[in-house]
């Protein structure tokens, strides 16, 4: 091993654990600097190392998260990027914190999630076994453009991934027209159903065919443009999925029960999401596990008890009252959002709305008038809204039919912690990135709970 390997090593690791005793994540940096100092890094630590890795819009966090507990179930020595730090700097970090000073890797497996945008980088350092992509939407357009621009990173790493397996959303008529420029073996999974008894309705981002241009038909809609697509001009149409949600057998407020077919063969299958967008996420991760090596029964079992993910969902009880952690960064998981708080029985569960314009959530908001505000305030008379730019989420809500003396705005997380503390009902805090990040920090230190990165 190269001086220069063992120095990027040296100061990876040392980096890492004086952050951590700083109190800080320390999830990024420290790759970034081992990447400075020998930029093929993350290729030498990851030798050896089988990677699943999955990419897309939405659905990445949940999805890994999902995979580890599947790889968790089995006793397998695997490893995530559990914080979420999912550009190449943090894949770096996740991978040099088990890897040995010569750069042996201390687990055989790993469950790897991967930003678009960083997507040709890793792909070229990890070459994967396995890569799932979830699907492509408008999000963060200041960094990302358009999303044919999207596509174009996903399809660099797909190219950087020579030897992976591909499972691909059959369902979205972008992601599924990667099969036709590849000689990759692919697994196209999809929901053969719609999802929801009542939905808002969704800007499409691909509303003509990609292979001619003339506008697509629809059997039925999931949401957006996701569904069984068909061009009437030249025949491109959704693909058969191997793996497929079939029905929705059971709904209930935090789980449902799914049929799931593989190859034809269904089975029903509890699972730890309610019954939304999120079971796009069960039929890719069974997708991604048995090319990966698993049984659709061991996929069926990390599908029914999960830890979910930092801000996915994610549950916090201060002091009694029940705090739901929602992330929102685009139209279309924003919808998602509204769709399931719509199709919800507990009509008296407060919303907090916390928006940010960081570099990380993308400094444009105008997105929030894309979402389908308008449902949620004809049911709800008052919010509380929050972050940097709580005054455009009030004004937002405001246009969409709420009361202007229904929005409160806090800015200080301290307070609103309080004040959710003296509410007596269930709440759901919708919030983008740093605010979610930073509302969950102050909850963090008022509950003594873990760090983010800590999963």
């Amino acid at each position: 091993m190269s001086a220069r390997t063992v120095c990027a090593a040296l100061v990876c690791k040392a980096t890492y654990h004086m952050l951590r005793l700083l109190g800080r994540g320390g999830t990024s940096l420290p790759g970034k600097l081992a990447l400075k100092i020998d930029p093929e890094y993350l290729h030498r630590l990851s030798r050896g190392v089988r990677t699943i890795v999955i990419t897309g819009t939405n659905g990445k966090t949940t999805s890994t998260h999902i995979v580890a507990q599947a790889l968790e179930n089995m006793g397998e020595q695997a490893f995530y990027n559990r914080s979420g730090a999912n550009l190449i700097q943090g894949i770096t970090t996740e991978f040099a914190i088990r890897s040995s000073i010569t750069g042996k890797p201390r687990y055989k497996l790993a469950a790897i999630e991967c930003d678009e945008g960083a997507l040709r980088r890793v792909c070229k350092q990890l070459d994967p076994a396995v890569l799932v992509v979830t699907n492509v939407f408008r999000d963060q357009l200041d960094r990302y453009g358009e999303v044919t621009h999207t596509l174009e990173n996903i399809m660099a790493g797909v190219t950087n991934s020579p030897h992976a397996t591909l499972c691909l959303n059959a369902d979205d008529s972008m992601v599924a027209s990667i099969a036709d420029k590849v000689d990759n073996d692919v697994i196209f999974y999809g929901v053969s159903c719609e999802i929801y008894p009542e939905r808002v309705a969704d800007l499409s981002d691909a509303t003509h065919c990609i292979m001619c241009g003339a506008e697509y038909a629809y059997d039925y809609v999931t949401f957006a443009h996701l569904g069984g697509f068909r061009c009437p001009a030249c025949g491109y149409a959704r693909p058969v999925p191997a793996v497929a949600v079939e029905k929705i057998l059971e709904r209930h407020s935090d789980s449902c029960v799914l049929e799931i077919s593989v190859d034809g063969v269904s089975s029903a299958v509890p699972v730890d999401v309610p019954a939304s967008y999120d079971i796009y996420n069960c039929a890719c991760v069974v997708a991604g596990l048995l090319a990966f090596g698993f049984s659709k029964e061991q996929a069926f079992e990390a599908l029914g008890k999960f830890k979910h993910g930092f801000g996915r969902s994610e549950v916090l009880d201060i002091n009694g009252t029940k705090v739901r952690l929602m992330l929102m960064k685009n139209p279309a998981g924003c919808n998602q959002i509204i769709n399931l708080l719509l199709n919800e029985t507990d009509e008296g569960m407060g919303l907090v709305c916390i928006l940010n314009d960081q570099e990380c959530d993308g400094t444009d908001v105008s997105w929030i008038y894309d979402a389908g505000w308008e449902a949620i305030c004809a049911r709800k008379s008052e919010t509380i809204c929050s972050g940097d730019r709580a005054e455009d989420m009030a004004l937002r809500l405001k246009y969409a039919g709420m009361p202007a003396s229904g929005i409160r705005i806090i800015h200080d997380y301290g307070e609103l912690i309080e004040e959710l503390n003296r509410m007596d009902h269930a709440v759901t805090v919708v919030a983008n990135y740093s605010a979610m990040l930073g509302f969950r920090a102050k909850a963090a230190s008022v509950l003594g709970l873990a760090g983010f990165w800590e999963g």
